[in-house]
């Protein structure tokens, strides 16, 4: 350890944000305190089983741990901090943790709408259990949300042979990522499974009827009848800590690009920390796996005053009835979309987001290469010639699909 690095670093999060920046400051060779703090009671797993695997009952959390402990790392799961001083972190149980540098890696929960009755939301692997027990009850499950984990709720539901309806506001699924000819070919892919879906639906009430069953009606007056209710309406980064911290906050707590915060010696990252998108001005909250594995990386380094070099493209992925999407970049469903491989009709493909010649994002099933491939092109920042984009590294001819 050189002189000026901190002896005392505290992270606050247990999900892989905060596992992972642990795990770099040794790596790192970092030989002070790490006390390491979460209000879940589990060891660090691999969330995005949580909507897939564990729903699905294939895997248990034991076969999803995201590794084994970090040697001279102190441990606290179930235990929440309540506040953070210039120089503690006060806990709701047990003394005060002091610092010279703390990581807020606190995520995100998930948005809750205002319905009366029981209904179910899907973050943490505690939701698993009951959730999955009422929909083998019930044998019915309605999703209100048709984003990646209400999609991948509803196909996991549907493997366990419940019968399953999913009711998205927006005029197609996956419309935060995807333009409407692929969002169709996933409405396609649920309903060929199964899967009954209706979009551009405002759900305004939820009632228990006579029968134990949910009634969820919309604004124009129709309504979908469940044994099980799933609300999976996004998420809401968990600011508060940072927020009465005085940080400067926006959607999530605003950081560099080396996560520093607007305070000195605090640092954000993962779902709860908006970050500088250097390629396209702004900035933007990634809410996926290597997005938390890259900013923790990141904080860990600034944190030990080394170099951290740029930020990785964000990169996500989902797997629904099989299929496995893969996306990186800035996908929006109003972007230019290029098909460079394959075909969406045949769900096996590769496209290009562009906005005007400026290579935004990708998205494709079947094709992972390509998109790791993609993602240094994305990362390059350089125009695109949209005749050599095919020519350079693709095997047939692009064709515009908006």
């Amino acid at each position: 350890m050189t002189t000026g690095q901190p002896a005392e670093v505290v992270i606050v999060g247990t999900g892989a944000t905060g596992y992972t920046a642990a795990k770099v400051l040794r790596a790192e060779g970092f030989t002070g305190s790490i006390t390491l703090i979460g209000s879940e009671q589990e060891a660090t797993y691999r969330r995005p089983a949580v909507s897939k695997e564990l729903l699905m009952g294939t895997k248990s959390v034991d076969q999803v741990r995201l590794g084994a402990a970090i040697e001279g790392v102190d441990v606290r799961t179930g235990v929440t901090a309540v506040a953070v001083t210039d120089s503690a972190v006060e806990l709701d149980q047990g003394d005060p943790i002091p610092y010279d540098a703390v990581l807020l890696a606190t995520g995100s929960r998930a948005r809750q709408l205002d319905f009366p009755g029981h209904v179910f939301t899907l973050r943490s692997a505690t939701d698993v259990a009951p959730l999955h027990a009422d929909i083998l009850r019930t044998g019915s499950l309605l999703v209100i949300g048709g984003g990646l984990i209400g999609c991948e709720a509803a196909a996991a539901a549907r493997s366990l042979g419940a019968e399953v309806t999913v009711l998205e506001a927006a005029s197609a699924p996956l419309s935060r990522i995807a333009p409407p000819k692929i969002s169709q070919m996933y409405r396609d892919l649920h309903t060929d499974n199964g899967i009954t879906m209706h979009t551009d639906v405002t759900v305004t009430s939820l009632d228990e009827q006579d029968d134990g069953t949910l009634r969820a009606t919309a604004r124009d007056g129709r309504s979908w009848s469940a044994g099980t209710v799933l609300v999976s309406a996004g998420s809401v980064p968990n600011v508060e800590l940072g927020a009465d911290m005085g940080l400067e906050t926006a959607s999530g707590i605003l950081v560099d690009a080396a996560m520093r915060t607007s305070r000195p010696n605090v640092y954000a990252a993962g779902d709860v920390a908006e970050v500088p998108n250097t390629i396209l001005g702004g900035t933007y909250r990634s809410e996926h796996w290597n997005g938390a594995v890259d900013q923790a990386t990141r904080a860990a380094r600034s944190i030990l005053g080394l170099d951290v070099g740029s930020l990785d493209v964000p990169l996500g992925w989902s797997t629904q009835h099989g299929l496995n999407l893969q996306f990186a970049g800035w996908t929006g469903a109003e972007d230019e979309y290029v098909v460079v491989r394959g075909s969406i009709e045949e769900r096996r493909f590769t496209a290009c987001a562009l906005r005007g010649d400026t290579l935004v994002g990708a998205i494709g099933v079947g094709f992972p290469k390509d998109i790791r491939q993609i993602r240094s092109l994305i990362a390059s920042a350089d125009p695109i010639d949209r005749e050599l984009l095919g020519e350079d590294w693709l095997d047939r001819p692009h064709a515009v699909v908006r």
